[in-house]
C-alpha cells in the first residue's frame, strides 16, 4: 500500500498536491511539514511514529524498530500559495471542455456515441492539440472525415481552445475518503473519474 499518494496541503489547508510517501515522509521528518490525524490534529514526525497503529491498518512502514502508519494527508508548514497546474490533455478533458456536444451540429450525447475530432486532419499536418481537437458525433465524424471544416461545409459552434480549469490532483483509482474533507465535491467527483492519455480518432 506504500505506492499509494499522500494528499499536501498549504498552510491555509487548501490542498495543492499529492505527493509519494517517500517524499511526505521525507518533509515530516525535516519538520517541513505535518501529519494531520483523523480529529484533524498535527502531528510532527516523532509524535506521529510513536502513535499506535490500528490492528487491521495496511498503510504502514515496517522499520526494525516500529511499525508506523501512513499519513493521508500531511500539511506543509511554510507553503501558503497554490500552485498553478495546466490540464492533462486527454480524451476525456476534451469531452468535459466540449460538453459532451458535438461542435459541429450541437448534439449532446452519450460519451459511446461520440468521437474527437481533429479540426485540421493529421493527414494535413493537423497536431494532436487542445486548439485542434474537438467533441464529435459519429455522424458529423464520417461526414467531415479527412478534409478541413470548409472543404466539408461545416462550421464550428466554437473555436477549441485549452481549459482555463486547473487540476493540481492526479490519483490513481478512487479517492482516498480521508482526502474528501478537504476537497470541494466538485473536485472529489471530477477526480474520481478514469484518467485516459490516448487519441485514438483520426
Amino acid at each position: 500500500m506504500t505506492d499509494s499518494g499522500v494528499l499536501v496541503l498549504n498552510r491555509h489547508w487548501q490542498p495543492i498536491h499529492v505527493t509519494s510517501v517517500r517524499r511526505a515522509f521525507s518533509l515530516l521528518y525535516v519538520g517541513a511539514a505535518r501529519a494531520i490525524g483523523p480529529d484533524y490534529s498535527l502531528f510532527d514526525f516523532d509524535s506521529w511514529a510513536s502513535l499506535a497503529v490500528v490492528e487491521h491498518e495496511r498503510r504502514v512502514i515496517r522499520t526494525v524498530s516500529r511499525v508506523i502508519q501512513i499519513p493521508y494527508v500531511i500539511m506543509l508548514q511554510l507553503y501558503d500559495r497554490i500552485p498553478r497546474a495546466q490540464v492533462r490533455f486527454s480524451r476525456l478533458h476534451i469531452y468535459a471542455r466540449d460538453g459532451n456536444r458535438c461542435q459541429y451540429c450541437g448534439v449532446q450525447a452519450d460519451r459511446s456515441q461520440l468521437n474527437l475530432d481533429h479540426v485540421i486532419p493529421r493527414s494535413r499536418g493537423g497536431r494532436t492539440t487542445w486548439e485542434n481537437v474537438v467533441c464529435c458525433c459519429v455522424p458529423c465524424n464520417l461526414r467531415k472525415a479527412a478534409r478541413t471544416p470548409q472543404e466539408a461545409g461545416m462550421r464550428l459552434i466554437r473555436q477549441p481552445v485549452r481549459p482555463r480549469w486547473t487540476p493540481v490532483f492526479r490519483p490513481r483509482g478512487a479517492l482516498p475518503e480521508q482526502w474528501l474533507p478537504f476537497l470541494s465535491t466538485t473536485s472529489a467527483s471530477y477526480w474520481d473519474t478514469e484518467q485516459v492519455e490516448e487519441l485514438e480518432d483520426p
